[in-house]
């Protein structure tokens, strides 16, 4: 019975430690920033506006931007693909995007089809 007990208090311990984990007074944005309101970024490293422009965008392209600009374009994707399984997780779709793109065989891809936010016919 102590061994489980020992157990049971271990468990609990952990996930009150992990209950409190990540808890910040500043809840402005996320770990990427998407969740920030009017956030700004420069206007060199920004993608062109235009309704394709940010789904024709490669991952080649794409890892050579600075984070702004990265979120931005995950923005423009899925705001251009609004029943995109990603709709409404820009963070995942973030996620997605920058996992997909470190594989060299997909520097020619176009970041949304090769995170699968859309499919290869577009």
């Amino acid at each position: 019975m102590k061994p489980y007990l020992v157990t049971v208090l271990a468990a609990g311990a952990l996930a009150a430690a992990l209950a409190g984990c990540g808890k910040s007074t500043d809840n402005s944005t996320d770990a990427n920033g998407l969740r920030t309101p009017g956030a700004s970024s420069g206007s060199a490293s920004t993608p062109k506006a235009g309704s394709a422009a940010a789904s024709k965008i490669t991952c080649g392209e794409f890892k050579s931007m600075n984070e702004a600009a990265e979120k931005s374009v995950i923005e423009q994707i899925l705001a251009e693909h609004p029943d995109s399984s990603f709709a409404g997780s820009p963070n995942v779709a973030l996620g997605t995007a920058k996992l997909v793109c470190l594989s060299a065989s997909a520097a020619d891809t176009p970041v949304a089809v090769a995170a699968k936010i859309v499919g290869k016919t577009g």
